[in-house]
């Protein structure tokens, strides 16, 4: 079939095979050329196939040669009915990781539930032993509590008071005034539920009691916080209370894994153009505008090369760069005073006539389709593509 994408919102209701992996190769080839990593070699990525997990476990296979086990929740191809792009991403990582000799497989289901949960442990025994890293990496809007049976809908509001600020529609590049009511307390709980670190905790509990940790086992997760401008709708709001309980649990994790000499961190990343941030107002304005600074420093990065800068330098470099509280800062080309100070007079001036010129909305934009597949280099998007597409180790 012929696939084009078709939107709504800050959604991509459609996916492009041959696009996801030409996305794929890309991000090969990127960590390919950096050279090899001194790393992990047996790794668990939960949240696997697109953004930062998708880039781990790049990183993890072509830069440190290691066997990879990913866990995603995506949505599989019929005939007329495209996939989800992760399912595409992970269908062609493992198809080049056989390629190249490297042992590749993928669970897709609920990564909080208790049964992905045994299933990963199941096969990283039957397959590797043991996993020496793993990588938290989900991002899902809803979760149910295992324990519980509760379903909890995670919110993007602010905390205390009603924020107003400039927020862009990417699609047509109008810049206006969004206004957010605050979080009720229930608000704040389930959010914390869905992206803090209880179920990150619950995932380690239960592999270190099933004895797939090998000696000195790390983990990580990401986070992010952010400059002021975005602070009141994110670092200082729902998600950011969220952010908060993961990375005090990082602290709880570390704990029970100091009898295996393990370690647990939480590294703050950059902001980047994924499906997550895509629906959080404000940020898209604010990443247009970084875009534009960053690309014209030469310092800006996409989630591999991000994700192969931490690797290389900060979990298997010479040193982690931990700042006050615990967390690896891959944030710190995005935070320098230099490129927020440029950011602020921008914000100050931006408008629906200008952002084309002082902001970078066609990168933006531009990311945004390529998660989906569309608008990657090479690609003939007028041939015939076969949408359904198998990922190789989820064949029954």
């Amino acid at each position: 079939m012929i696939i084009e994408p078709r939107t709504r919102g800050f959604i991509c209701l459609t996916a492009h095979p041959t696009g996801c992996e030409q996305n794929v190769i890309n991000q090969i080839e990127y960590v390919k050329s950096k050279g090899t990593i001194d790393g992990a070699k047996k790794v668990l990525v939960i949240g696997a196939s697109t953004g930062f997990g998708l880039a781990s476990r790049i990183t993890s296979a072509f830069g440190c040669g290691a066997s990879t086990i990913g866990v995603f929740l995506e949505k599989g191809p019929s005939a007329g009915r495209p996939a989800s792009p992760g399912y595409y991403n992970s269908a062609a990582f493992e198809k080049h990781a056989a390629e190249a000799g490297l042992y590749a497989k993928s669970i897709n289901g609920d990564a909080f539930s208790k049964e992905i949960k045994q299933q990963t442990i199941d096969m990283i025994k039957e397959d590797l032993g043991q996993v020496d890293l793993i990588i938290y990496s989900l991002a899902s809007p809803v979760r149910t509590n295992p324990n519980t049976g509760k379903r909890h809908k995670s919110v993007l509001k602010p905390i205390g008071d009603v924020f107003s600020n400039k927020t862009v529609d990417f699609h047509t590049g109008n810049v206006t005034e969004v206004t957010i009511q605050p979080a009720n307390e229930d608000d704040i709980a389930n959010t914390v539920e869905v992206m803090g670190g209880d179920d990150w905790e619950m995932w380690i509990d239960e592999m270190k009691a099933a004895g797939v940790l090998a000696e000195g086992a790390q983990t990580y997760a990401y986070s992010y916080i952010g400059p002021k401008l975005t602070e009141p709708v994110y670092r200082k709001g729902t998600i950011g209370a969220a952010k908060d309980h993961l990375e005090a649990t990082a602290f709880k994790i570390q704990d029970k894994l100091a009898d295996i000499n393990g370690k647990a961190v939480v590294s703050v990343n950059k902001a980047l153009v994924t499906q997550a941030s895509s629906a959080i107002p404000v940020i898209p304005l604010y990443i247009s505008l970084l875009y534009k600074i960053m690309k014209a420093e030469g310092i800006h990065e996409g989630c591999i090369e991000q994700i192969q800068r931490l690797y290389a330098d900060r979990i298997y470099g010479s040193d982690m760069k931990l700042d006050d509280k615990g967390r690896i800062r891959i944030d710190d080309w995005e935070m320098r005073e230099d490129v927020q100070a440029k950011v602020d007079e921008l914000w100050a001036i931006a408008t629906t006539e200008n952002l084309s010129d002082i902001g970078d909305l066609k990168g933006y934009s531009d990311d945004f389709f390529n998660l989906f597949g569309f608008k990657v280099d090479g690609v003939d998007y007028a041939a015939d593509v076969n949408e359904v597409v198998e990922v190789p180790s989820l064949k029954s």
